[in-house]
């Protein structure tokens, strides 16, 4: 779908959101290039999930994936990674859902991946509406989204991966 307006593109939610599964999904349909912003904050360790880049390498990294591609999705939150970075897109998905849906969601994944789910992380996922924990929470993502000066599309509801695609598309052919 090249007449796609659109060429850097952030879907940004709540853990267990499906910011990922989106992002593969429309990047497939649309032919861009998909990264996973924890690509670019964890450094491959096993187990996974245990060291972070340093904040101006996973900056860096990302950039030049992103200048290296004519357009690109990036799933995950970046905010606070650096304004060249976040004014750089031109549109913003932000998925919410639930908790207890999300929570399923994330130990069902966690349980497919690694065995089993870590309590820790079920604990900081649980909390992002109250955003009682450093990260990821709804209040610094609403901020985060309140600054934007690119178009800005917002799901809050549980949908199939293909209709969500089919209404990010519908969504920008009409005027913001």
């Amino acid at each position: 779908m090249n007449s796609f307006q659109y060429r850097r593109v952030n879907i940004v939610g709540a853990p267990g959101s499906g910011t990922t599964t989106l992002g593969r999904a429309l990047a497939a349909r649309l032919d861009f290039n998909f990264m996973d912003a924890d690509s670019f904050y964890w450094k491959p360790t096993v187990p996974p999930f245990k060291e972070k880049y340093d904040p101006d390498a996973r900056l860096a990294m990302l950039l030049a994936e992103l200048e290296a591609s004519h357009a690109s999705i990036v799933a995950g939150s970046v905010c606070g990674w650096g304004d060249n970075l976040e004014d750089g897109f031109d549109l913003v998905i932000f998925l919410s859902l639930p908790t207890k849906l999300r929570l399923q969601r994330i130990e069902a994944r966690e349980i497919s991946l690694f065995g089993g789910a870590d309590p820790a992380f079920l604990a900081w996922a649980a909390q992002y509406d109250e955003g009682r924990l450093p990260g990821r929470s709804r209040s610094r993502h609403e901020a985060w989204l309140e600054s934007r000066l690119c178009r800005v599309l917002r799901f809050e509801e549980d949908q199939a991966v293909d209709i969500r695609v089919e209404q990010i598309i519908e969504s920008i052919s009409r005027p913001a």
